[in-house]
């Protein structure tokens, strides 16, 4: 019985969801291990199984060294498959209903060195022709020296820069939620922005500099697309000697953040330029904080050179 419900639910899985070949092997194996795990613990059809009997499966996993990652996706298998089983009317109850998913560890996020930064910024003038490079260069001072998100900056209009040029040098951004902040602008990202301007305006016989996007694709009326910009951030990275692989507009937003944190700057004020709501979002970069603690600790502490 347990493995025609096992059937069934792989091919409602394929049939209602789209599920990819690779998708359904997993959950197969998954369901696989916890009929073996069943039958292990004295046989009985998986199908019909308890809370108590999905319990010792989670414990068994922990001590079998299996990661949390795993773990909670194979609870989350057996999760559809339960609640598949209560629409099917072959389960009367969801044994999963009350069972708390594996704690994933929140990953650091990625971040380039301060160098690495320096290196990539230098490194946009080896990219041709003028225009890409002009762009290139805005970009990257761009999202270094604010931490926009990549959405925010090809939102960004030249009227917006222009408006930050000549009076105080700070953008009104609106971001998640429709919230908006302000962010302040480096001399060296309106001298980027400017240049980029004065590049684009002459190709635009008709328009004013302040109409458009700051960052025009093809059609100079829209705004350039998230691949156009990856490849404008793949360029700069082999000019750079860089991996691409390790380059996004994410990457550049952590590293903006880290190197803030790293040179004095508090939660607070980090949460307001980067926009989070929430400053438990922020915390994840208390890491660059606790590593310049151990680098006090270790370079000033009498005792620290001993042992």
């Amino acid at each position: 019985m347990a493995g025609h419900r096992i059937e069934a639910f792989v091919e409602m899985m394929l049939a209602d969801r789209a599920a990819s070949p690779h998708t359904l092997a997993a959950y197969r194996r998954d369901l696989d291990d916890f009929a073996a795990f069943c039958t292990a613990r004295g046989g009985g059809d998986p199908s019909d199984a308890g809370e108590e009997l999905l319990l010792g499966w989670l414990a068994a996993m922990q001590a079998a060294g299996l990661s949390a990652r795993t773990a909670a996706r194979r609870l989350s298998c057996l999760r559809q498959f339960f609640r598949f089983g209560l629409r099917e009317g072959w389960r009367a109850d969801d044994p999963t209903a009350r069972l708390d998913s594996p704690r994933l560890p929140k990953p650091l996020p990625k971040f380039l060195s301060e160098a690495e930064i320096a290196r990539l910024i230098d490194g946009c003038a080896q990219i041709g022709p003028p225009r890409r490079r002009l762009m290139t260069l805005a970009a990257l001072e761009m999202l270094y020296s604010t931490g926009l998100r990549i959405s925010e900056l090809l939102a960004l209009t030249r009227r917006q820069c222009l408006a930050a040029m000549s009076g105080p040098p700070v953008l009104v951004v609106r971001g998640k939620g429709g919230r908006e902040r302000m962010v302040p602008l480096s001399a060296a990202s309106i001298a980027a922005a400017a240049a980029l301007i004065d590049e684009i305006a002459p190709a635009m016989p008709g328009a004013r500099p302040a109409d458009g996007p700051l960052f025009p694709g093809r059609d100079p009326r829209r705004a350039l697309t998230r691949q156009g910009f990856d490849l404008l951030l793949r360029d700069a990275a082999l000019a750079a000697g860089i991996d691409p692989a390790r380059l996004s507009p994410h990457v550049v937003r952590h590293s903006f953040a880290s190197h803030m944190l790293a040179r004095g700057a508090d939660l607070r004020s980090l949460q307001t330029l980067l926009g989070h709501a929430d400053i438990s979002t922020t915390q994840i970069y208390t890491h660059v904080l606790a590593e310049r603690l151990r680098e006090v600790v270790a370079t000033h502490h009498p005792l620290a050179g001993q042992g």
